[in-house]
């Protein structure tokens, strides 16, 4: 959607309206290549500003306590199963003892921090800039909001005690891999992630299993590090008791 059709745009702690919106994110200014030499005199003060969101995020997030984060679409309708699945999860989550952290934006996001919000507990979003959403959801009651992903990345994984992941896209499948490749390399140890849906992600691992492991590009123990289930019970179990 183009920013002339857009009515809102919310960038770290800023919400631009109408013609206030800029035309690209910061991330796409920060990536962008090419050009003149002027990023030699810009980039430098993007680094406060980016020094900035770990400020704002370890500050926030810091007195927490356990917490289980939860992926998967944006696009997921409410009344689906999987919309279902994510508000019965969110609140499994809290009746465990922990807070719920999602991206903040709709879909599976909305579902688990609807379902921590109304079991009483820590329903955290940490929002992006992006070109197609616009806000953190109304079931957040702890938020934050970046202007980059790889900021946002660290809360996840610094504040989390374990992933659960439900049927999502390529931003599904980049917290996947970016968390097996942390769990791979020792960059987090005692990290459980948990897949739910066998349909949704059986092909996956089959995949994984039969190309990637058998050509020797991964070990056994590394496809060990993969949980899969339909349960909501089990996701929650396996995420908070991962020595069961």
């Amino acid at each position: 959607m183009s920013s002339s059709k857009r009515k809102s745009r919310t960038q770290g702690p800023v919400l631009r309206r109408q013609d206030q919106i800029q035309p690209t994110t910061h991330d796409q200014r920060l990536l962008a290549k090419g050009g003149s030499s002027d990023w030699v005199h810009s980039d430098p003060w993007r680094v406060m500003r980016i020094q900035s969101e770990f400020v704002e995020g370890f500050g926030t997030l810091s007195e927490l306590g356990p917490a289980i984060s939860v992926f998967g679409s944006a696009r997921t309708k409410p009344g689906t199963p999987e919309y279902k699945a994510g508000v019965e999860i969110g609140r499994k989550i809290v009746e465990a003892g922990y807070a719920a952290i999602t991206g903040g934006g709709p879909g599976i996001m909305e579902a688990v921090n609807k379902g921590a919000a109304r079991a009483g507990g820590v329903s955290v979003g940490l929002g992006i800039e992006l070109p197609f959403e616009s806000s953190l959801n109304k079931y957040v009651t702890l938020g934050i909001n970046f202007r980059y992903f790889f900021a946002r990345k660290v809360m996840f994984l610094k504040y989390s005690q374990g992933f659960i992941v439900m049927p999502g896209g390529y931003g599904t499948f980049d917290e996947v891999f970016e968390s097996l490749t942390m769990m791979q390399t020792k960059k987090v140890t005692s990290f459980p992630l948990v897949l739910v849906g066998t349909k949704y992600w059986g092909g996956l691992i089959d995949w994984m299993r039969e190309s990637v492991l058998a050509d020797g590009y991964i070990n056994p123990i590394d496809l060990d590090m993969l949980k899969i289930t339909d349960d909501p019970d089990e996701a929650v179990r396996l995420v908070t008791n991962p020595s069961d």
